[in-house]
């Protein structure tokens, strides 16, 4: 009996002790740093992109542009008006891909939206909407960088 007391004190230590290991403490100067609010939380703007109504491009000039549009996205992730881009896969809705602008407006991401050349030749068209996320989304693109063996 003083065995199984034993084991069941020790259990519960052990399941204490890693309760308290996986409590995370708030990071006042993290959330500072991403402009969160209370409850970690911040504006950005979503953006859906499909396929636009140029479809008279040459498969040469697509390349060029669409080379334009990834160099487009990288640059602004750099500047840190891009948390998060990615293509969808084949679908039949004509979705080629998201962007989540780390901008509060729509007007600002308007603005972003005109400096990708698939989007000023029509090859993609952007709908905009206001959307409210994690302010952590802002670190993707350091922790991605980490962990791509090939850069873009």
């Amino acid at each position: 009996m003083k065995k199984s007391l034993f084991l069941f004190f020790l259990l519960m230590v052990s399941a204490v002790g890693f309760t308290q290991e996986a409590e995370v403490k708030y990071d006042e100067a993290l959330a500072k740093s991403l402009h969160a609010d209370e409850y970690g939380m911040k504006k950005y703007v979503f953006c859906l992109l499909k396929s636009g109504t140029n479809t008279t491009v040459s498969k040469e000039e697509s390349k060029k542009l669409f080379e334009g549009h990834m160099a487009n996205i990288n640059k602004l992730a750099k500047e840190g008006k891009l948390a998060v881009a990615g293509p969808f896969m084949k679908n039949d809705k004509n979705y080629r891909g998201i962007y989540i602008f780390n901008v509060e407006t729509i007007d600002e991401a308007k603005a972003l939206v005109a400096t990708d050349p698939a989007i000023q030749a029509n090859l993609l068209e952007a709908e905009l909407t206001p959307w409210y996320s994690s302010a952590a989304l802002q670190e993707i693109t350091k922790i991605h960088n980490k962990i791509a063996r090939t850069k873009m």
